[in-house]
């Protein structure tokens, strides 16, 4: 199973429902639709068909918007652009005019009251480079130190300056309202500077009824940077936008930064979206560069919550190819980590959550736990899902399976790290705690009968935040219990195997059963090499059963006391050895 959740951009390249159904089959987790494109009435057939598909094919998948932010960009050109050449001089209006070699405009006022000589402006994504030789009350005269072809409505980046644009412009605060509307999962808030952008979203969130909806906040420049931990704190998760970030900084700056990032992230519980050309190069060729894929690879050995495909998906030629190749690699990688080391040297147990609490150390002491008695899953019953992204914190080796009666926390799930979440009737007492719990956990096919689970939840049952209580416990009934011999888990049908019916079973040709024993004689070998495994009633652990058991690498569970009367012929069971239990 992959843990590490895949953000896919819906776009174009993804409109077409055949396409965005194998995305959802395939086990995109999180859509996200970008409002720097598009109208509403375009986003709508969109989140309608992400919704449609989901329900019939009963798999959550979260929606995510992305604003558009407040940006700077150039204005009109004449003939559509021109070529700035380098060494020479150019001046950047603002007021609005038809720009050429010699001069342009810009889409903000005040940028010669922000900017100083010495100050770079950077264009396209910083192709184009300019210096600043001199400000006016208005304007700003440059030196091109990279020149290039510059046309309409470019991009431009300040690094290291501090402007003055509004956390939001008209345009987001009406798609906010939107997403409110039409019942989003996430917003991810761009160009965030400080904790208050974030708290401006929140206000109009709560003024339009929206405080469902999770905010990810999107670390874009340098002041985003700066302030990164009191962003960390108002938000409910990051992304790390290095498309802006490595023009904004030094390029070489961005992968410890985005180390640092989501080690943080982790450490407080919230997760963390790396994103931007991850997979840049599969938006013209059907297979990535090795040093993408090793990209990919290193932000999950970090510790990332979620890889995200822009571009790729939304607009690329090979969207299908470009998701499974992220989840081969995300797979891979997964399975070379030591989550045992990860998780006794984490840089999580240096850098506790922010808020100590009962939920914490419960979430913890079940991880260990997990890993202590090798737990197929750990199942978190939640109402408002902290309890589960507080164990995918300690990332724990086995999924965290996260039963809840809202639908809503389901899908917002759908982005923490190994937590699978699934829907749960309503819950009312302990005892319906963790009977639900493993049913749930059952449904996923995850476990199975047999298997140890961790189960976590609270009383009183039903109320969020009460995550008080923890139980190991094995799933499916407990037949019987011994000492086991030999390394394994069977599942197989009951033989009791006698002196009487050892012909009775010569003749009938079974194999693959589970023999139930007294003990063993040279006798029946013919029949046990025949065999799964051995349930034997001796207290022995000489005893015949055992020793060919050991010899011929069957697995034995000896010291089962009144076997014969517990077990039935032909009756299914699964024998773990491990720890000498029968289900």
């Amino acid at each position: 199973m992959r843990k590490t959740k895949i953000v896919c951009t819906i776009g174009p390249a993804t409109d077409d429902e055949t396409i965005l159904q194998k995305l959802i089959q395939q086990g995109m987790d999180v859509a996200r639709l970008n409002f720097s494109h598009g109208t509403h009435e375009e986003q709508l057939q969109r989140v309608n068909l992400i919704k449609r598909i989901s329900r019939e094919e009963n798999r959550p998948v979260a929606i995510l918007m992305d604003t558009k932010g407040p940006e700077i960009r150039t204005g009109r050109f004449k003939d559509g652009g021109c070529y700035l050449n380098p060494d020479s001089e150019v001046w950047i209006r603002s007021e609005e005019i038809l720009g050429n070699e010699k001069e342009f405009s810009v889409t903000y006022k005040y940028l010669a009251q922000d900017l100083k000589p010495g100050n770079l402006v950077l264009i396209d994504d910083g192709l184009i480079e300019l210096r600043v030789l001199e400000t006016t009350s208005e304007d700003v005269r440059c030196h091109v130190v990279n020149g290039g072809h510059v046309s309409d409505r470019k991009g431009i980046n300040l690094p290291n300056v501090r402007v003055h644009l509004p956390a939001l412009t008209d345009k987001d605060v009406e798609d906010i309202e939107f997403a409110i509307e039409n019942d989003f999962d996430f917003i991810a808030v761009s160009f965030v500077r400080r904790a208050t952008d974030v708290y401006h979203v929140r206000e109009i969130l709560e003024k339009n009824k929206g405080e469902f909806i999770q905010l990810i906040a999107k670390i874009e420049n340098q002041e985003g940077v700066d302030n990164f931990d009191e962003i960390l704190d108002a938000s409910d998760g990051i992304m790390v936008a290095r498309g802006d970030l490595g023009v904004e900084l030094k390029a070489q700056h961005v992968p410890i930064i985005q180390k640092q990032m989501i080690e943080a992230c982790y450490s407080k519980g919230k997760p963390c979206i790396t994103a931007t050309q991850m997979l840049d190069s599969m938006m013209r060729n059907p297979r990535p560069t090795r040093a993408e894929v090793s990209d990919v690879a290193n932000a999950i050995i970090d510790g990332t919550s979620a890889i995200m495909l822009s571009g790729e998906t939304a607009a690329g030629k090979y969207p299908l190819q470009s998701f499974a190749m992220m989840n081969e690699i995300a797979c891979s990688t997964e399975d070379s980590i030591d989550y045992w080391e990860f998780f006794r040297t984490g840089r999580h147990a240096a850098a506790p959550s922010s808020a100590p609490s009962v939920t914490n150390a419960v979430s913890h002491a079940c991880c260990t736990t997990a890993m202590d008695v090798k737990a197929k899953a750990i199942v978190a019953v939640t109402i408002g899902g902290r309890t589960a992204r507080m164990m995918s914190r300690f990332r724990p080796e086995c999924p965290v399976i996260a039963p809840t009666t809202s639908e809503r926390c389901l899908r917002q799930l759908s982005l923490s790290w190994g937590v699978v979440p699934i829907l749960s009737d309503e819950i009312y007492t302990t005892d319906e705690l963790f009977e639900a719990g493993m049913q749930r956990a059952l449904d996923t096919g995850l476990v199975a009968e047999g298997d140890v689970v961790v189960i976590s939840g609270g009383t009183p049952v039903g109320v969020s935040g009460m995550t008080n209580t923890l139980k190991v416990q094995t799933i499916g009934r407990l037949l019987s219990q011994g000492v086991g011999i030999e390394r394994g888990k069977i599942t197989g049908d009951v033989f009791i195997l006698t002196p009487d019916t050892i012909d009775e079973l010569r003749s009938s040709g079974a194999h693959n059963l589970v023999l139930v024993v007294i003990d063993t004689d040279n006798s029946m070998i013919d029949v046990i090499k025949q065999a799964n495994a051995i349930i034997a009633e001796s207290d022995s652990p000489d005893c015949h059963a055992v020793t060919v058991g050991k010899l011929l690498d069957i697995p034995v569970v000896y010291n089962c006391q009144n076997a014969r009367k517990i077990f039935k012929n032909g009756m299914p069971v699964t024998v773990d050895s491990d720890r000498g239990i029968v289900n």
